[in-house]
């Protein structure tokens, strides 16, 4: 591997054909995402089959749009002078016109209070309450401007008690257990209540997806210990999380969501304006630079693109840029053998993991090879950020999907093999035909001998023409 931190790309419905495809996974994309918020149910059940065939080791993960609130799809758009009134009323079917405007929920009048801010189309548009009725409230525009259709409307500080799903976010969700998606990030998680939500939803549909819990709001903050508990992963969407709190609190959120993840073993992405620039220009800019090397200082799981490679004019250069950027700061990143682990399942597992990564530290080991049944042996590794690569030997093909949104693994399919010896002999064969390792390299194996369910058991450490010349005996 040239890089341990992986990355998020994300792609349109309009661009994703087989060389663009290639292209992306050669400059270090990992897994690539699917926004239900820009494409129809049809369009992205066709997206996925093509994916599959064009990335088939790649991972996929659909977002879903989740409980938001939106300005009504129907009417005019508004247009506002800054201090002359709107009444703003709830109702999805509503129309707005005129001084009204209508937002696809009346579940803001619950908690809304005079006083409170109304952030329209991602902050471009403020508005103040300055009178609360039954079924309304009167807001004052701080700024002239345009409200348009569908935008996203932010009340900061207001805890709305919208439904987990909507009904487009379920025909979403369908089609993706229909066709084993493993990844879905779910969108304003507030809740472990919203993600066991999601859970069920998609065990109804024959689904075991893993929930990656999208942060935008400070509930999710709030709540995210018990929203560790239950989610698979977390992703730090800084976009409606800089307009729900303030900017400057953004950077220590995202400090504390990252060090709470890593301890729990839990993928962590972070995403939003990474390398925004890049939409429209060949270059990023020194603070985007920084911007994305603060995050693998951090040393998260995942780095995302958005409209980079959805709809940017240099999606290639982006991926590349960033893949430079990791390959740079991950030579500096501090290292933490005393990583304190919590939600630890397997104490033994977790004893090896530590063990494995200080071996290497003060060993010529060259590679990690981790038997990985469900992938928890590879995520105990990937947990305490170690330098050497981390190739876990999956039996299924959607456990090493998964693994592709794990700090410094790189997952290969292997056969189930009835003895230990086997299973070392032909891992070390793979990765030589692979390229990945030498005859004269040193290798550490964790793997297990007491059946699949108990875990890893034993670290072996051995030089690889040692292994082979014992097998041909």
């Amino acid at each position: 591997m040239t890089k341990r931190t992986k990355i998020v790309a994300t792609l349109s419905s309009l661009h994703y054909d087989r060389k663009f495809i290639a292209a992306l996974l050669e400059a270090g994309v990992n897994v690539f995402r699917l926004n239900t918020a820009h494409q129809t149910p049809e369009e992205m059940g066709e997206m996925i089959d093509k994916l599959r065939e064009y990335a088939p080791d790649a991972a996929l993960l659909i977002d879903t749009k989740g409980p938001e609130l939106r300005t009504s799809a129907h009417g005019d758009d508004l247009d506002v002078v800054a201090g002359q009134p709107l009444e703003v009323f709830g109702d999805i079917q509503g129309v707005s016109r005129g001084s009204v405007l209508y937002l696809t929920s009346n579940r803001f009048l619950e908690t809304i209070s005079e006083g409170s801010k109304v952030l329209i189309d991602d902050g471009a548009l403020e508005l103040i309450v300055t009178v609360k009725k039954a079924d309304s409230v009167i807001c004052t525009p701080q700024t002239d401007g345009v409200i348009k259709r569908r935008k996203s409307v932010n009340i900061p500080g207001i805890p709305i008690d919208l439904p987990a799903l909507s009904e487009r976010d379920m025909e979403f969700l369908r089609i993706a257990a229909k066709k084993n998606v493993r990844f879905i990030a779910h969108s304003f998680v507030r809740t472990r209540e919203d993600i066991i939500r999601v859970q069920e939803f998609m065990r109804g549909a024959g689904s075991d997806a893993r929930i990656i819990a999208k942060i935008e709001n400070q509930q999710g903050i709030d709540n995210i210990d018990q929203i560790l508990d239950h989610a698979y992963g977390i992703m730090v969407a800084r976009g409606d999380l800089g307009i729900e709190i303030p900017g400057e609190c953004v950077p220590p959120a995202q400090r504390m969501i990252v060090k709470k993840c890593i301890e729990s073993k839990k993928p962590v992405i972070i995403a939003t304006q990474m390398l925004h620039t890049m939409i429209e220009n060949p270059r990023p800019t020194r603070a985007e630079i920084s911007d994305v090397a603060n995050a693998i200082y951090q040393r998260v799981d995942a780095i995302m693109l958005s409209g980079e490679t959805a709809n940017g004019k240099y999606p290639l250069e982006a991926v590349q840029t960033m893949t430079r950027i990791a390959e740079e700061i991950e030579k500096h990143t501090p290292k933490d053998l005393d990583q304190k682990l919590h939600r630890v399942s397997n104490p033994l597992l977790e004893t090896l993991a530590r063990m494995t990564v200080r071996a290497c530290e003060s060993m010529p080991i060259r590679a990690i090879i981790a038997d990985t049944l469900t992938g928890r042996t590879a995520r105990y590794l990937a947990a305490f950020r170690g330098q050497i690569p981390i190739y876990a030997m999956c039996y299924k093909e959607y456990i090493k999907r998964e693994l592709q949104l794990s700090y410094g693994v790189e997952p290969f399919e292997l056969p189930r093999y009835p003895s230990r010896d086997e299973f070392i002999t032909h891992a070390v064969q793979k990765l030589l035909q692979k390229g990945k390792i030498t005859n004269d390299d040193v290798i550490l194996v964790l793997a297990g001998s007491f059946g699949s369910t108990n875990g890893a058991s034993f670290i072996e450490i051995c030089q690889v023409k040692n292994i082979l010349a014992t097998a041909a005996k």
